[in-house]
C-alpha cells in the first residue's frame, strides 16, 4: 500500500510535468523576436528621405554621377543622378532598368530641366528629372553639331544656347602657338604634329574646349592682316576637326586679332616670327570647371 501510493503520486506528479513543459517550450517558441509584431500599440517608423527643393534650370555641365543645373537667376546647384532616378519626358515616367527610355546619359548640357530632389548625405539627391522631348532633340543636335541639325532647328537651338549661363567665361588649362611663314597659311610638318598633340592633350582634361586665335606681324596694311589671321586660323581649325578628329561642337568660334597683342616686338626678324602664329587655347568653362 505505501509503495503503491507512493509511485501512484509519481506518476501523477510525471503527468503534470509532461503537460506543462511543452506549453511552456511552445510559448518560448512562438514569442517573436520583434516585440512590436506582438504589440499593436508599439510603432516602429522606417527611416525616409528628407525632401529638398525643387530645382529648375538649364544641365549647364555633367560630370559622372552628378550634373550643375544653372537657373534663370545664375545660381546653380550640383546634384547627383543614380539608378533611382527617375526621367519624366512627354507625360511618360520612366524609372530605372534596362528598360528605360532615357538615362544618366541622357542628360545632356544645355537641356532644360525640372528637378525634384531628396536630401542624402552625399548632397541633393534627384529623385525625379522632368524635360521635354523637343528640348532633349535641340540638345541633343547642339552635342553633335551637325549641320544638318542646325539647318532644321535654328531658331531652337540659338534660344536653348542663349539659355546657357556662364559660358563666356572659361579658365585657361594651356595654350600652343603654331608659327606661318611671311603671308603663308600653309601649316609646317611641326605645327601638324603640334596640334594633333594639342587635341590629344584637350582630350584627357575634362570638359575641355579649343579657342583658336590667329595673329600676324606688323607688315601688310590692317585689311590685309585681318583676312590673313582669320584664315591661318581656318586652316588650323580645319586640320584640328578632319585630321586630328577633334570634335566641332567642342570648338569656339575662331577669332582672327591680326597685328594686335603681339608675343615679341615686331623691330626684329625674330620678333616678327613670332608673331606670325595661332594661338590654340584649351579652356573649360568656370561652370564645369572641377567637376
Amino acid at each position: 500500500m505505501r509503495n503503491g501510493s507512493i509511485g501512484s503520486g509519481a506518476l501523477i506528479l510525471a503527468a503534470m510535468l509532461a503537460v506543462s513543459a511543452p506549453a511552456s517550450l511552445s510559448a518560448q517558441q512562438t514569442e517573436p523576436a520583434n516585440p512590436a509584431a506582438a504589440n499593436p500599440n508599439i510603432v516602429v517608423n522606417a527611416p525616409e528621405m528628407v525632401a529638398g527643393p525643387e530645382i529648375k534650370g538649364i544641365i549647364s555641365a555633367r560630370s559622372g554621377d552628378k550634373i550643375r543645373v544653372t537657373a534663370a537667376d545664375g545660381t546653380s546647384t550640383v546634384i547627383l543622378v543614380n539608378d533611382a532616378t527617375k526621367f519624366k519626358s512627354g507625360g511618360g515616367l520612366f524609372g530605372g532598368g534596362k528598360a528605360n527610355k532615357y538615362t544618366t546619359e541622357s542628360l545632356l548640357n544645355g537641356l532644360p530641366v525640372t528637378v525634384k530632389t531628396v536630401q542624402s548625405d552625399s548632397g541633393l539627391l534627384a529623385s525625379q528629372i522632368s524635360f521635354k522631348s523637343g528640348d532633349m532633340k535641340t540638345a541633343a543636335m547642339i552635342r553633335n553639331g551637325t549641320a544638318q541639325g542646325f539647318e532644321e532647328q535654328t531658331a531652337a537651338t540659338e534660344a536653348l544656347r542663349g539659355r546657357m549661363a556662364d559660358i563666356d567665361k572659361y579658365n585657361v588649362k594651356a595654350t600652343t602657338n603654331v608659327y606661318f611663314d611671311t603671308g603663308k597659311t600653309d601649316l609646317s610638318y611641326t605645327a601638324k604634329n603640334d596640334l594633333c598633340a594639342v587635341a590629344a592633350q584637350a582630350e584627357a582634361t575634362d570638359n575641355a574646349l579649343l579657342l583658336v586665335v590667329g595673329y600676324t606681324d606688323s607688315v601688310g596694311s590692317d585689311d590685309y592682316n585681318q583676312d590673313l589671321s582669320e584664315r591661318r586660323a581656318g586652316k588650323v581649325i580645319n586640320y584640328l576637326q578632319q585630321v586630328c578628329h577633334w570634335k566641332p561642337y567642342r570648338m569656339l568660334t575662331p577669332t582672327g586679332m591680326a597685328k594686335a597683342d603681339p608675343a615679341a616686338s615686331n623691330d626684329t626678324p625674330e620678333g616678327r616670327a613670332q608673331n606670325r602664329r595661332v594661338s590654340v587655347n584649351i579652356l573649360v568653362s568656370k561652370g564645369l570647371d572641377g567637376m
